[in-house]
């Protein structure tokens, strides 16, 4: 797994190499997180909860990970 400054360092590579590694970046971050949601919820704690931990409003939790 990639550390968060590795994610941010422009090491001079090509910018489409680049574009491509951070959009991997992203949707390996964004399954984890889905993962963490399903777990959090699995484990009982609320919306509210998790979405304070994501640091979005606990509607925009909902929205994005509510019907899944």
């Amino acid at each position: 797994m990639t550390t968060p400054t590795a994610i941010a360092e422009d090491d001079g590579g090509e910018p489409l190499a680049e574009l491509h590694r951070l959009a991997g970046i992203r949707k390996e971050i964004s399954r984890a997180e889905e993962g963490q949601v399903r777990r959090a919820r699995n484990a009982g704690y609320s919306w509210q909860a998790i979405a304070s931990a994501l640091g979005v409003s606990k509607q925009a939790a909902h929205r994005k990970y509510g019907r899944q």
